[in-house]
């Protein structure tokens, strides 16, 4: 790195006054600290592309409160994300008895589909899908090739999509 433009006594001049403004903005002299610490490296930087700047201390204040703002941004939507749960994560309220009779019927025709299917390929299916298990140890457990769980799985996995899509009798 060239310091020979006097940057490193520039930025050590003003450290402290830097520190000073970016805590209230930041909320608590750490962060700051972390802040000013950021706007040096991007000062460094500039003088590594062979930029010259005509107002150094404006340019730190300037670099080190547009750090700070994107810091509180960054914070900001971290806690926002953290707050909100996902849809999936709200456990679902009681069902209702439509809701329950729906999902028995559906149900009912899982089960109905998984029976119509071959051993292996129902096999095949628990395995996946409800054992959490690979495809590589599906195919060592039936003896037969990856390719060929694969498609057992698919054919079943298929087979009871077709059979929840059926019409009610």
């Amino acid at each position: 790195m060239q310091q020979d433009d006097g940057r490193l006594e520039v930025y050590l001049a003003h450290r402290s006054a830097l520190v000073d403004y970016a805590t209230p903005i930041m909320g608590s002299r750490a962060h700051a600290e972390d802040v000013v610490q950021d706007a040096y490296f991007r000062f460094v930087r500039v003088a590594e592309v062979g930029a010259g700047l005509e107002q150094p201390v404006a340019y730190l204040y300037r670099v080190v409160r547009n750090l700070a703002l994107d810091a509180l941004r960054r914070r900001s939507n971290e806690q926002q994300q953290q707050a909100e749960p996902v849809s999936w994560q709200v456990p679902p309220g009681p069902a209702t008895p439509e809701q329950q009779a729906v999902d028995r019927e559906a149900l009912h025709r899982v089960i109905q589909a998984l029976a119509e299917l071959p051993f292996e390929a129902r096999l095949a299916f628990e395995m996946k899908r409800l054992g959490g298990f690979t495809l590589q140890q599906i195919a060592v457990r039936l003896g037969i090739s990856v390719p060929s769980a694969h498609r057992l799985v698919r054919d079943a996995m298929l087979k009871v999509a077709l059979k929840l899509r059926e019409p009610e009798n």
